[in-house]
């Protein structure tokens, strides 16, 4: 596990300030901080560098010079940090996003927590961070609407978009490559390589099957079976897929406190003594998990005459890739009006060709 995350400034006047740190503990050395802004300074842009600095194993995110910030990973010396970059990228862009009158500092141990648990995150939760990543964000539902455009073009309208601020594009779009969301591709005629969406993502809620069909089979008292059902009909009734909801519940996935209470109720109905038992596992606060999950719908209580409760999962999720079908017809569409060449729209059904006659 990482041994904590530091976020530093530098400026010519001051050098290396530490703006905060976690835990508190931590320490390191002006020497070191010295050394971490000469790696990134080598390069110039922002960025991830990793090495080795006597027992440290440090990895750490450079925003570029607009920002002069640097998230420093601290890492034990058998990690591997390739398994936290990711991870480091998108929590690095949180932080930076919330700069301002210092409201960053109350997220970092959450933060820090995301990331040290990334290397054993399963591919819900690691297309969660991913769409949960305003950038990210950004990038996949303008290629909803496009399909393809230029990585200069990109550039461009992600630097109009944050005001002229904007990390290496190279290190933006690598996390959506590396998980097949996009592809990037050099087409004849273009003076800039092309950005093609390559699987898109589908999220929404929907009802936990195996639980409904048998309920007193996954530990529900059989007095509260009609009931049960009956919530789950009502709410699938009135509930219409949107981004914000699915915000929501991606937060909750990528709370691994919450997400290992989830992950149970996805298999049983759960009592307080079993809930309790998950306090071994690292769920501190069972109160407080429980809570995020009622307020998003997801679960209900039932309560016998004995005053036993009996957590059931109301509403699960789904968040995976898939084959962007529609985009055909916005092939075909930008192929009438001419908004693309013939040369980059070829080239699109080309790499869809080849990536999905694979599957």
């Amino acid at each position: 596990m990482p041994i904590g995350l530091i976020v530093m400034k530098w400026s010519s006047r001051l050098g290396a300030q530490i703006l905060d740190k976690y835990p508190k503990e931590i320490q390191i050395t002006d020497e070191t901080l010295m050394q971490i802004y000469a790696s990134h300074e080598y390069g110039g842009e922002g960025g991830i560098v990793s090495f080795f600095v006597r027992s440290l194993n440090i990895t750490s995110f450079y925003a570029g010079p607009e920002k002069s910030i640097y998230v420093i990973l601290l890492l034990n010396l058998e990690e591997d940090p390739d398994e936290y970059e990711d991870a480091l990228i998108n929590g690095s862009r949180l932080i930076l996003k919330n700069l301002q009158n210092d409201s960053y500092k109350a997220m970092i141990p959450s933060i820090f927590q995301r990331i040290s648990a990334y290397p054993k995150y399963n591919d819900e939760q690691k297309l969660s961070i991913i769409f949960n990543d305003e950038i990210n964000r950004l990038i996949i539902n303008r290629l909803r609407e496009e399909g393809v455009f230029s990585k200069s073009e990109l550039k461009i309208w992600l630097k109009d978009v944050y005001r002229g601020w904007v990390i290496d594009i190279d290190t933006i779009l690598l996390d959506l490559i590396k998980k097949d969301i996009i592809k990037e591709s050099s087409v004849k005629g273009t003076m800039s390589e092309m950005i093609f969406l390559l699987n898109d993502l589908i999220m929404l809620r929907r009802p936990p099957i195996e639980l409904y069909n048998d309920p007193v089979q996954k530990g529900l008292p059989e007095q509260f079976i009609d009931d049960y059902r009956k919530q789950i009909k009502n709410f699938f009734e009135q509930y219409t897929p949107n981004e914000k909801d699915n915000l929501k519940i991606l937060e909750i996935i990528l709370d691994p406190e919450v997400y290992l209470v989830l992950k149970l109720l996805r298999k049983n109905m759960a009592s307080r003594n079993m809930l309790e038992k998950l306090k071994a596992r690292g769920v501190d606060d069972i109160d407080e998990t429980l809570k995020k999950l009622y307020e998003a719908k997801m679960i209900n209580v039932f309560q016998d005459k004995s005053q036993t409760e009996y957590y059931s999962l109301i509403s699960d999720f789904y968040i995976g890739k898939i084959y962007p079908k529609y985009i055909l017809n916005n092939i075909i569409q930008q192929y009438g009006v001419k908004s693309k060449s013939n040369e980059v729209l070829l080239e699109y059904l080309n790499v869809l060709q080849n990536n999905h006659s694979k599957h």
